[in-house]
């Protein structure tokens, strides 16, 4: 399988599944430039775990090839939803740090929360867990990034970790935003301590009081939790 065969029968997957009524009121909700086919989540879903079954690769450098096509001669937004798809088709090739340039172009040229967050929780989490020694400090410096989407990944790339969270990351990831009044920014801080706090809520009540966390960050966190 060629790059070039997936990235046409993914095409042909997505016009077929595409409601072109629904696309500009896609487009506009996600308030992109990219314009929509108007293809929905669950269709789009399906459509495409179809069309890898059915285009297996046989190695993983054409694989990743493969995806940064479909992401970079992208002509609608699904297209680049099907990139990132196909980075967890088969999960184990996007589980190493090959990949991990690819997640980084994803993030900082995607740059807006629905390439961001998939990429950060389900791509970029996985790796951390797998490959800390390298992670770790790779996340501490994305941290301290002058890229919002990089700063928002260290923050939330933990989301999906319950007990296994290094709270000692998250917070070091959190602080350098602490300060920050972006919307992306305030709401990531509030999603990852909202997610921790699953696992260990008087933690995390007591991390936002010690830090003094405000507003949407602070209503976030606390969201599920009894008045405090």
């Amino acid at each position: 399988m060629s790059a070039e065969a997936l990235q046409k029968a993914v095409r042909l997957a997505l016009a077929e599944a595409a409601d072109p009524a629904k696309a500009s009121a896609m487009q506009a909700y996600m308030k992109s430039a990219m314009p929509f086919l108007g293809v929905q989540a669950v269709p789009r879903r399906t459509a495409l775990r179809r069309v890898f079954a059915e285009h297996p690769f046989e190695a993983a450098p054409e694989w990743r090839r493969a995806a940064l096509t479909l992401w970079r001669e992208a002509e609608y937004r699904e297209e680049r939803y099907a990139a990132i798809a196909l980075t967890g088709s088969p999960p184990r090739w996007g589980r190493t740090l090959y990949t991990l340039p690819i997640y980084e172009e994803m993030i900082v040229i995607g740059a807006w929360w629905d390439f961001v967050d998939e990429v950060a929780v389900h791509r970029i989490g996985p790796l951390l867990r797998e490959f800390p020694d390298t992670m770790r400090p790779l996340m501490l410096e994305w941290a301290h990034s002058d890229d919002l989407w990089k700063r928002r990944t260290s923050i939330i790339c933990q989301n999906r970790f319950r007990a296994a969270t290094d709270t000692g990351l998250l917070y070091a990831c959190i602080e350098p935003s602490l300060s920050d009044t972006d919307f992306f920014a305030r709401k990531a801080i509030g999603w990852a301590l909202r997610e921790y706090a699953k696992t260990d809520p008087r933690e995390v009540v007591r991390y936002v009081a010690h830090k003094g966390i405000t507003g949407l960050s602070r209503r976030e966190a606390l969201k599920n939790l009894p008045s405090t």
